[in-house]
């Protein structure tokens, strides 16, 4: 009678086998889960290449359709005129973006060489660039739905709303007109830290103000904001 199992013992042995394949079972599928939706964590990916900052890439002709292109041209017009506009209160984000060097210098990476020049003689450009602004301020760009209208080849006038505020108020909205004037050259090339940012070679290699009393980096903060 001494060896004999009782049943409960015999019961609480079983229910600790059966508890003990339950959490396997759930483990499994915990783990299957998480392996079915690989997007929602952070995966990162090394390009394994020998350093190629002198390298440049020659873009030769491409395939897709065409009215594919002049959207893909239309948005990166837009993008253009919001990356050489608007302004954060950051000097860090500021410099990155508006400097000459580094993958994140879209403006530069966007233009041309004389273009790009061009820029670096606005106000604004040299506020950030040779010293801090004494205030902080941020500008931002805001586009209609008819921002567009095709002026010649490759060309476009865009129209777009501009305004800045600081820690005491807020401008008014101001309207400017900018013709712009795409280079899609099929030989284009472009620096290797830029073809992230400019896969396609596209610069701006024309950049005039229609309407809105001179450039915003010159005339949309600094004049009125000092009234």
């Amino acid at each position: 009678m001494q060896d004999r199992i009782e049943p409960p013992i015999l019961l609480s042995r079983l229910m600790t086998f059966v508890f003990a394949g339950m959490l396997v079972i759930l483990f499994a599928l915990l783990f299957t889960l998480y392996n079915m939706f690989p997007v929602n964590r952070p995966q990162v990916f090394f390009l394994m290449s020998r350093p190629k900052s002198n390298m440049q890439i020659v873009l030769r002709g491409m395939a897709p359709l065409d009215e594919n292109f002049i959207e893909y041209e239309k948005a990166f017009i837009l993008e253009y005129v919001k990356a050489r506009n608007e302004i954060v209160p950051n000097a860090g984000v500021m410099r990155t973006k508006w400097n000459n060097n580094g993958p994140d210098s879209v403006v530069h990476a966007w233009s041309t060489q004389d273009i790009y020049n061009k820029f670096t003689q606005t106000n604004m450009w040299n506020a950030w660039m040779s010293d801090l602004p004494d205030f902080e301020f941020s500008c931002s760009v805001e586009f209609d739905n008819n921002a567009l209208t095709p002026h010649a080849e490759d060309t476009y006038i865009v129209k777009f709303y501009y305004f800045c505020a600081d820690n005491n108020r807020q401008l008014d909205k101001k309207e400017y007109r900018i013709k712009v004037k795409v280079d899609k050259s099929d030989n284009a090339q472009i620096d290797w830290s830029d073809r992230l940012n400019n896969p396609l070679g596209l610069r701006v290699s024309e950049y005039e103000i229609e309407s809105g009393n001179g450039d915003p980096l010159d005339t949309g903060y600094s004049t009125e904001m000092s009234m």
